[in-house]
């Protein structure tokens, strides 16, 4: 197969690269380093792409903006590909209130152009969109929850495997970049409904693994394991330092990616996170770092929560697993969190002798 990777250089978008070249199929990668654009050059990615291009013989990269309509449809239209990866977007809370604009043009924008010229081009290849679970906006706030030693967690028994894909993102606070991207999933799945396209939305919870251009804006773990091993102040924004996230690695997305490939649905929506066996708090995130480089968290607390923030989100993967079940999750939390701090100390490393 030839596959469109959007966002390429990215942390989802480089697994999805080696992932499938892997399978011995041909990667075209659109990229062009927005992640600088939106937190400067501690966020940029050219390293990555510059890593693809050495490494991955069959991979090729295209430096283009998805929000250009006339490039995007010029690739389509000569490259005629058989899937599609969208990974490509504005990624933060924060940034987006700053640049409301710029975000929406990029993850609404952008997704259109790209579902269009899919549409055009190659109606029947399956078109793959990373979501997110900030569509679900600050609804899971209003559950019922449990103060524990080290977490919240949700009280009702009927939220025991996590947030499903049946909750409601209507009526709530999404901050703007969960307004955009709720945009972005909605248009997807019309164009499966409508079209009859094999597309899916992938809403996902904290996407991490040992590639990722971690900042402080974006990017949980990368972020924090950065800030542990280099001696840098993090700050934890409300919640008493307990609020939850469940974290999936780029393995396990590009390995679930695969398989909707292989036999794609049309209109398909999965809560694409690691479920609560995968799930961490900032204070469990904090000791198991500091266990496993030795150096202690200087870490600060703040009260004000960030806007549309989530105290407890873990997805439920029973639809995910029903629909797909030769698929699970392969890499646990303790090996995830040990391949991101391989990656820093290697990457601080290679930063010290340039």
């Amino acid at each position: 197969m030839k596959i469109l990777v959007t966002g390429s250089s990215g942390l989802i978008g480089s697994g999805a690269v080696e992932h499938f070249h892997d399978l011995g199929h041909e990667i075209v990668g659109i990229d062009n380093d927005m992640r600088s654009v939106f937190f400067g050059e501690g966020g940029s990615t050219r390293w990555n792409q510059r890593r693809l291009e050495t490494a991955f013989s069959r991979f090729r990269h295209v430096e283009l903006d998805i929000r250009d309509r006339a490039g995007v449809f010029s690739v389509f239209e000569e490259e005629r590909f058989d899937a599609v990866i969208h990974t490509a977007a504005q990624p933060s809370h924060d940034k987006a209130a700053d640049i409301p604009i710029l975000d929406f043009e990029v993850n609404a924008g952008g997704t259109v152009n790209l579902l269009e010229a899919n549409r055009r081009f190659s109606l029947d290849s399956p078109f793959v969109h990373l979501s997110t679970n900030k569509v679900y906006g600050d609804r899971p706030n209003g559950l019922s929850l449990v103060e524990l030693d080290t977490r919240h967690d949700f009280a009702d028994p009927e939220y025991a495997h996590g947030i499903d894909e049946n909750f409601p993102i209507d009526q709530s606070k999404h901050s703007l970049f969960g307004a955009s991207k709720v945009a972005a999933d909605v248009m997807v799945q019309e164009y499966g409904r409508y079209f009859g396209m094999p597309t899916v939305c992938l809403r996902g919870g904290c996407l991490t693994g040992p590639a990722h251009s971690g900042v402080e804006l974006h990017g949980f773990l990368s972020y924090l394991i950065r800030c542990n091993l280099t001696g840098r102040h993090y700050t934890v924004f409300g919640y008493q330092a307990k609020q939850v996230r469940d974290n999936i690695h780029t393995t396990d997305v590009a390995r679930f990616m695969e398989r909707f490939l292989a036999a794609p649905r049309p209109g398909a929506v999965y809560n694409l996170g690691g479920g609560k066996a995968n799930s961490v708090s900032m204070t469990e995130a904090f000791a198991l770092a500091e266990e496993l480089t030795g150096k202690p968290m200087q870490w600060s607390y703040s009260e004000e929560n960030r806007v549309g923030d989530h105290i407890v989100y873990y997805s439920d993967l029973r639809r995910m697993k029903a629909d797909y079940p030769g698929w699970a999750i392969a890499k646990d939390i303790r090996t995830t969190f040990e391949e991101i701090v391989e990656a820093w100390n290697r990457r601080l490393r290679d930063e010290a002798t340039t």
